[in-house]
């Protein structure tokens, strides 16, 4: 079996969050609503605009607080004792109160106790009409972030501190974070490259996609997909539709999606994965592992640890790997077939049973010697056993299925290790492919 580790992934460098004019939509008379997308302006009437714009001294290891009550927010880094803004308003020149809209948006920047505090907010006076605003920081790269919006989107380049974004309704796009971080959006995706301790994250219905995590990871979505290069830590991840990828988790992996797909690369310690409905693969485990769906198939590459595995109508597919004292596996589906793969000289005892089945329901490797015995009236329904210790025997592996058929099979070695590098590489494949898909998407809403 193979004992190789293949390289992880570098997480795409994505370039460019170019975030033009984010579309924002204030009602004076009432609370500031901020839901229409850039890509639904009308850019055919006349145009009135204003800029604002300031300077505040800092130095490294502060902090900054930027709220507004609506607009996007991008946020560059560079080597400087300041942090500076500018912010453009912009707005339909036919609306009555056009002028208006311009002038009660109020845009202030003050030092604070640990940093800079910058405020954008409109007017609460009896008016209407579009309002599109787009704050844009520099600030020094030691610095950490705490940015809210009542609507659009976030985007960050690479930031040293601490990061906490949150937005009502737009996407968060982060580059690398040198610190914990908190992001979260009632509905948009959320993408972030490296974060050099823990993460939490949560959306509405968007999806999550990340680098390297190197703390614990709490990742959640309403029912968009999760995709993660690696979790250092602890992971928990929870969409209530979407699939879950991991490329790699350390310490502990713990999936559930209400009907999705989970996807594991390799996994060093305990995993527990659950979906309603969906298959779940594995391409290495290690650690304890458990893993359940309602329907779908369970396929596993390469097993160094002990695995429960159960579905409900699907099949199990795994191939265990040599003896890393994993104590037994046990796999069990309702209407599947079971189909094992063993290494010719593992020591293992087997305990297989087809409830309601027959004794051609087995199919075994001739080089597997497996006794075959069976309950039940003849011409009716019987439970069908094959047990045996192979090369000595050891720890059980139990096989169970209601009406599918178990098959018990020598591996191939040099097949195994095939599959195993062509699914990691396949993982990694995937996963920037949806970090692009999902940057160009968030690129194209903001277009003018």
């Amino acid at each position: 079996m193979p004992n190789e580790l293949l390289a992880p992934s570098s997480f795409p460098m994505v370039r460019g969050f170019s975030v033009a004019l984010v579309t924002a939509t204030l009602l004076c008379a009432s609370a500031p609503a901020a839901k229409d997308k850039a890509k639904n302006r009308d850019t055919s009437g006349p145009r009135l605009t204003a800029e604002l714009q300031g300077s505040i001294a800092t130095r490294d290891g502060l902090r900054l607080h930027l709220t507004t009550d609506l607009g996007n927010v991008v946020i560059r880094t560079r080597n400087s004792g300041k942090v500076d803004y500018h912010v453009h308003l912009e707005t339909d020149a036919s609306q009555k109160d056009a002028k208006l809209l311009l002038s009660k948006f109020t845009v202030s920047g003050t030092e604070a106790s640990d940093g800079v505090l910058i405020r954008g907010q409109g007017s609460r006076r009896q008016c209407s009409g579009r309002l599109w605003v787009t704050f844009e920081v520099n600030l020094p790269r030691n610095y950490s972030l705490d940015v809210s919006t009542g609507g659009g989107n976030i985007e960050t380049e690479d930031i040293n501190g601490r990061v906490s974004l949150t937005t009502s309704g737009g996407n968060l796009l982060a580059g690398n974070i040198g610190a914990p971080a908190h992001l979260e959006t009632d509905g948009g995706h959320i993408v972030v490259k490296n974060v050099a301790g823990e993460l939490v994250a949560t959306t509405g219905g968007g999806h999550i996609t990340t680098g390297a995590i190197a703390g614990n990871a709490s990742l959640h979505t309403g029912g968009g997909h999760i995709r993660v290069a690696s979790v250092g830590g602890v992971a928990h991840l929870d969409t209530a539709g979407g699939n879950v990828t991991v490329e790699h988790s350390g310490t502990e992996l713990a999936a559930q999606t209400g009907g999705g797909q989970i996807q594991v690369g390799e996994a060093a310690g305990l995993v527990r994965a659950r979906t309603g409905g969906g298959g779940i693969r594995v391409v290495r485990v290690s650690g304890p592992t458990n893993l359940e769906t309602g329907g779908g198939s369970i396929y596993l590459t390469q097993v160094d640890g002990a695995v429960k595995a159960s579905t409900g109508a699907g099949g199990i597919t795994a191939w265990l790997g040599t003896p890393t004292g994993r104590g037994g596996c046990e796999f069990q589906s309702a209407d599947g077939d079971i189909v094992v793969y063993l290494p010719r000289h593992l020591a293992v005892t087997i305990d297989a049973q087809i409830q309601q089945g027959e004794e051609r329901g087995f199919i075994v490797d001739p080089a597997f010697p497996l006794k075959i015995s069976y309950d039940g009236a003849p011409g009716g329904m019987r439970t069908v056993r094959a047990e045996g210790a192979l090369n000595g025997g050891g720890e059980v592996l139990r096989l169970r299925t209601v009406t599918g058929n178990i098959r018990v099979m020598m591996s191939d070695t040099s097949k195994q290790i095939q599959i195993y590098k062509e699914q990691m590489q396949q993982l990694q494949k995937n996963l920037e492919t949806q970090v692009r898909k999902i940057v160009e998407e968030s690129t194209k809403e903001d277009q003018p």
